[in-house]
């Protein structure tokens, strides 16, 4: 609707142009009527005295529609303008508002998911094999926590791999030791989702680590959970190891920024992101670069703005359920039309 407004006032400037310009080259010819038609009366003498009196007419009438014409034209033109100004801040304001939506929409989504994650780590971590494994360490524990990790995996296949490690900070069990060999036994206690997940205060709690790329997991970008295994995995419990949950960011990210729905049109001129508190971008439905800083200018939870030629649009993440979120963005960045 907003778009068709502004085409009816491109129509109507386009359209009152060309027929005032038709009515000046009129004008034209009737004026060049009256000035040979004068000069043939004053040929003519006497006798062309009256007839000299109607071209001069002529003329005045001539000059009175040219400046009639050029008054109407200027002052279509002021209004044609005016309502093409109100037509492209209408679409604008309408465009900025629809894609603030849709950016809390995105952020939302995500942040409904990673709610899901931080539910999965704090059951997971009474599971009675887990408790076992940190609480009452033994190969057969080990090997058994294992064999209940790699259960999980197959059922929920958002996740890289879940890693058991004691108090100490050392891996005891990991839930895919063929994809990823060689990790039990490994030091994790100078990792932040270990030394975070480790002083939460009680069962409820989880920590919650920015998106990393987690060279151990063949590089790749993980949203990492943790929280204290506790001893008979009571909710008080004293903590006696912690399990780390390694979400598989990539995919499931860029499926959420690739599915906002754009038109056709909108997708060639939009670029869709999701920023962490410090701007970064963290997802994107075009390619980007780990580290790539957006210079987002938030004035409120959620709005836009305008940005020479281009219209960013913006809301931060409302948290969900007990999820607070960690300050990101949803962003959606589109070039203005000429």
């Amino acid at each position: 609707m907003h778009d068709d407004i502004l085409k009816l006032a491109l129509d109507l400037s386009r359209t009152t142009g060309e027929k005032i310009g038709s009515i000046d080259k009129i004008m034209v010819k009737t004026q060049i009527l009256a000035m040979n038609a004068r000069l043939e009366a004053a040929r003519a003498g006497g006798a062309g005295r009256s007839f000299a009196v109607v071209a001069q007419e002529m003329g005045q009438v001539t000059d009175e529609v040219s400046a009639l014409s050029k008054d109407l034209h200027s002052a279509i033109a002021a209004n044609a303008a005016r309502i093409e100004a109100a037509g492209r801040q209408m679409t604008l304001d309408f465009r900025g508002k629809r894609f603030a939506d849709m950016a809390r929409n995105a952020v939302e989504i995500i942040d409904r998911n990673l709610y899901e994650r931080s539910c999965d780590v704090r059951w997971w971590a009474t599971d009675s094999a887990v408790v076992d494994a940190a609480q009452a360490p033994s190969p057969q524990a080990h090997a058994h926590a294992s064999d209940r990790l790699a259960t999980i995996l197959r059922s929920y296949t958002v996740y890289l791999d879940l890693w058991i490690a004691d108090r100490q900070g050392r891996v005891v069990a990991t839930g895919r030791p063929d994809r990823y060999p060689g990790l039990v036994g490994r030091d994790v206690s100078s990792s932040g989702w270990f030394r975070e997940g480790l002083a939460t205060r009680s069962g409820d709690d989880f920590a919650v680590c920015d998106i990393e790329r987690n060279a151990a997991l063949g590089g790749a970008s993980v949203a990492t959970y943790a929280t204290a295994i506790r001893a008979d995995g009571q909710e008080t419990g004293a903590p006696v190891g912690v399990l780390g949950i390694f979400f598989d960011w990539e995919p499931q990210a860029s499926a959420i920024v690739r599915g906002v729905p754009l038109s056709e049109e909108e997708a060639r001129t939009t670029r869709v992101m999701l920023l962490n508190a410090e701007h970064r971008v963290i997802a994107s439905s075009t390619d980007h670069v780990d580290g790539e800083a957006y210079p987002l200018q938030p004035e409120s939870a959620c709005g836009f703005y305008e940005k020479g030629r281009t219209l960013v649009s913006y809301a931060v993440t409302p948290g969900y359920e007990t999820y607070r979120g960690l300050g990101w963005y949803g962003c959606i960045e589109s070039r203005i039309a000429g």
